[in-house]
């Protein structure tokens, strides 16, 4: 690998971005992965093309586009997007985005919000309960994303009001094709001329063990090292 400056971006604030979050996924033909879901017959395109939404769970292991899949149904479907983590959110800070989202569906002839709710079994069962009404009456589309099995960590009758859908770490060749866009949007966006030997990029891929972000993070932080 050649040494090289991370940092020299063509915008200044772009330089402070992680990796990962600068080459985030902005539509489906980007995203890797999940093809179940996402490939033409795929529950989550087929809902999109339709523009017809509901509330859903995403559950899978970090790393393997939870967020970016919420984020890229908001922007196909033109929705109004607002993100919270339970793990510091409370009923106050949702009840903010329920008035909200009541306001923009009135300004702006029938827009939708969707909550995503990172961690969302993190949440007790009062903070879940509030949900219900909002989430029932389509006030809100919520798009919740956990770690843990929501049959055991979401209350029934929020999950009965969702559908679920497992995401699966990501396989090596899908993470191989990350990197190597990550290495030619340096190429391209910086003053960057980084080049990886084949058996550094294998070792890379095969660290990450499914998660994309771990490789994008392996990677900054070596070439880091490197300048």
């Amino acid at each position: 690998m050649k040494q090289s400056n991370l940092f020299e971006k063509t915008e200044k604030e772009t330089s402070k971005r992680p990796l990962a979050d600068l080459l985030r996924p902005q539509n489906l033909n980007d995203y890797e992965g999940q093809e179940d879901l996402v490939d033409e017959k795929g529950p989550v395109r087929r809902m999109i093309e339709k523009d017809d939404l509901s509330s859903i769970i995403f559950w899978g292991p970090p790393g393997c586009g939870k967020t970016t899949l919420a984020r890229i149904i908001a922007k196909e479907t033109s929705s109004y997007f607002r993100q919270l983590t339970a793990v510091s959110a409370g009923k106050a800070d949702v009840a903010k985005i329920i008035e909200e989202a009541k306001e923009i569906f009135a300004l702006y002839e029938g827009k939708r919000t969707i909550l995503f709710l990172d961690e969302i079994h993190r949440f007790n069962k009062a903070q879940q309960d509030f949900l219900l009404p909002f989430v029932e009456d389509g006030t809100i589309i919520l798009i919740g994303a956990t770690t843990e099995n929501p049959s055991f960590e979401v209350n029934s009758a929020l999950l009965s009001r969702m559908r679920v859908f497992v995401l699966e770490n990501l396989k090596e060749k899908s993470i191989e094709r990350i990197v190597k866009r990550a290495l030619k949007y340096m190429k391209e966006n910086s003053k960057l001329q980084v080049d990886v030997e084949r058996q550094a990029l294998e070792l890379l891929v095969q660290n990450a063990n499914g998660d994309p972000r771990s490789a994008l993070n392996i990677l900054e932080l070596a070439i880091k090292l490197a300048i």
